[in-house]
């Protein structure tokens, strides 16, 4: 496979092409298998117990709906920060991830906690709009107080082949973010094929990605153990190459504390604890906060609380 640097691999359409295209192809069977045999997995108590503490801090907790208000943005961020206000050693979420048009009030809410801000830029979650819309969306975001932007890329171009279309938007949109850091999302259902998703791993890494991210949640299959182990291997590859660690988010569809351990040690298996940290890898979720506290507080206590005992997100 090329080691070219980044910019010789976009020279052109067509030597971007021959790089995506000569990556190796993904061996779906084993794929798929190496994915269920890691999901057996089992966890000791002790173990379960960081586990479930890890993934809390790595949550990146979600409101992306047409009916979200500040005031339902605020208590989603009351929550990031202090996810069991009746334990101060719960930790805190990684980001709350929110509309553009929100991000302000996000800002707010969680100033001074260290919790992340990030918006959802780039016309999600279709990605279909003209680049400058795009981007005067991600620099409003960036400018209200993002510290992360999630962008879609547009998959009508990428099936298409049109490579480059898809290179030029992520590199204008890392341009744009500034300080911010860069997700860049595949919605993975709709690439149709592993070899897409690697395809479209090694491009959105060379481009610039600091993060790449599953799905937008909205559509189904949303994240899946072996797409996710896909997009691992190939940031497992890429800082082999370049000496660059990107981290990796699967999002949508993850509810259960048990989905996310089956993630945590698809992780440490595949890339390595180098990514068990929420700087290289998140979790998306908006319902899976509430199963690990309730999980959480069964080890600790004994006592499983009703679903009703947490706030609802």
């Amino acid at each position: 496979m090329s080691t070219e640097t980044s910019p010789d691999i976009a020279a052109s359409a067509a030597s971007l092409r021959r790089f995506l295209h000569g990556l190796p192809g993904v061996d779906q069977v084993g794929a798929e298998e190496r994915a269920a045999r890691l999901a057996t997995r089992s966890i000791k108590t002790t173990a379960k117990a960081e586990a479930i503490d890890l993934a809390i801090g790595m949550v990146d907790l979600t409101t992306l709906e047409g009916a979200d208000t500040p005031g339902k943005v605020r208590a989603m961020c009351a929550k990031a920060v202090h996810p069991d206000p009746t334990d101060p050693e719960v930790p805190r979420v990684a980001a709350v991830c929110v509309y553009p048009d929100l991000v302000a009030e996000a800002v707010r809410a969680v100033e001074g906690s260290g919790v992340g801000v990030a918006a959802v830029a780039t016309a999600f979650p279709s990605g279909r709009a003209p680049l400058e819309a795009k981007l005067a969306d991600t620099r409003a975001a960036v400018a209200a107080g993002a510290t992360e932007i999630d962008m879609v890329i547009d998959r009508g171009a990428f099936l298409a082949g049109d490579y480059m279309k898809v290179w030029d938007e992520i590199v204008a949109t890392r341009e744009a973010c500034g300080d911010a850091h860069l997700k860049v999302i595949f919605e993975t259902g709709e690439l149709a094929t592993y070899d897409n998703v690697r395809r479209a791993s090694w491009l959105a890494m060379h481009a610039g990605a600091d993060f790449i991210k599953t799905s937008t949640g909205k559509l189904s299959p949303a994240a899946t153990l072996p797409v996710t182990l896909v997009m691992l291997e190939a940031v497992r590859d890429f800082r082999a190459r370049t000496g660059r660690r990107v981290g990796v988010k699967p999002a949508g569809g993850i509810r259960t504390t048990k989905d996310a351990i089956k993630y945590l040690v698809l992780v440490n298996e595949t890339a390595g604890p180098d990514w068990l940290d929420p700087a290289a890898f998140r979790l998306g979720a908006s319902s899976l906060l509430n199963d690990l506290l309730m999980q959480r507080q069964k080890l600790r206590t004994g006592v499983y609380a009703g679903p009703d005992y947490f706030t609802l997100d």
